[in-house]
This record gives C-alpha cells, sequence and structure tokens, in this order.
C-alpha cells in the first residue's frame, strides 16, 4: 500500500469516528425519541439540532468537493434546524439515513480522488483541507453531544 493510500485510510478511519471520540453511531443508539429536543440545564441546543447541524455541514463540504454548480448556504441560517425537534419519527430516521448515506459518499470520493486536488480555481482548498474540516467539525459537535447524552442521565461513563 502506498503512502497516498495509508494517508487515505487514515483520514476515512476518523470521518468514521472512534479514533479520538466516541463515534456519532454509537451516541445514535443512546439518545431516545423522545429527548431529542431537550437542552438540558440551559445548553443552547438540543441533541437533535446539533446532529442535523453536523450533517447539513457534511453535506455542505461534501457539495462542494463534487459538484461543479456548487452554491454556498446562507451562514448561520442554512446550517442549524429551525426547530429543536425533528417533525416526526420517520424525519428522525429520514436525517440519520442521509448522514450515513452522505457520509460514505464522501469517503468513496476520498478513496477516489487526489487528496491535493484544489477545488476549484478561486482558492487553494484542495480534497486534503475539506476532508480535515469535516473530521474536525464532527469531532467538536460529538463532544457536545455526548455532553447533552451525560446531562440527560442517558451516559455516565
Amino acid at each position: 500500500m502506498d503512502d497516498a493510500s495509508k494517508l487515505k485510510e487514515r483520514l476515512i478511519k476518523h470521518i468514521s469516528g472512534g479514533e479520538a471520540f466516541m463515534p456519532i453511531d454509537e451516541m445514535l443508539k443512546i439518545i431516545t425519541f423522545d429527548k431529542l429536543g431537550e437542552r438540558p440545564n440551559n445548553l443552547p441546543y438540543s441533541f437533535y439540532e446539533l446532529f442535523n447541524h453536523i450533517r447539513f455541514t457534511q453535506k455542505d463540504i461534501l457539495e462542494y468537493c463534487t459538484l461543479s454548480a456548487y452554491k454556498a448556504p446562507k451562514w448561520p441560517d442554512d446550517y442549524w434546524p429551525h426547530q429543536k425537534v425533528p417533525t416526526s419519527i420517520l424525519a428522525w430516521g429520514d436525517l440519520k439515513n442521509s448522514y450515513f448515506e452522505e457520509r460514505t459518499m464522501f469517503i468513496k470520493h476520498i478513496e477516489n480522488n487526489d487528496l491535493l486536488k484544489r477545488m476549484n480555481k478561486e482558492t487553494d482548498h484542495t480534497l486534503m483541507r475539506e476532508v480535515l474540516l469535516v473530521i474536525e467539525h464532527t469531532a467538536y459537535h460529538s463532544g457536545q453531544l455526548l455532553i447533552i447524552l451525560r446531562q440527560l442521565g442517558l451516559y455516565n461513563t
């Protein structure tokens, strides 16, 4: 295996989570639907709001990397949901499925492209930069998700 393949493999492990923080997959097994919208102890976001934000940002970066006609969403309005809870259990399931489908698409994009490929002629952004943004952003907010789980009494390790 060459160095580029080893680096991609390492980055993919970090995108999948669990290298330095609890994977979102595990947190989603812990949260209950009835607790998704709670903002314990005056925290500014619910579990749902944070997870929705993580998913939207990952999707936005994926689109930035893959769409030639990419148009940036409006910050911060488009990056955060307008409600504290999903509209239904079905909508919650769709959100989770979208997150994992888009993560898989992002992983495939990493596997099939040069990490040093520039995203466009206007910036010096590379695929590597975008991968690191997804990892960093997800890790940052995963810590907040875990705090919410603890504050809700759903996780105490």
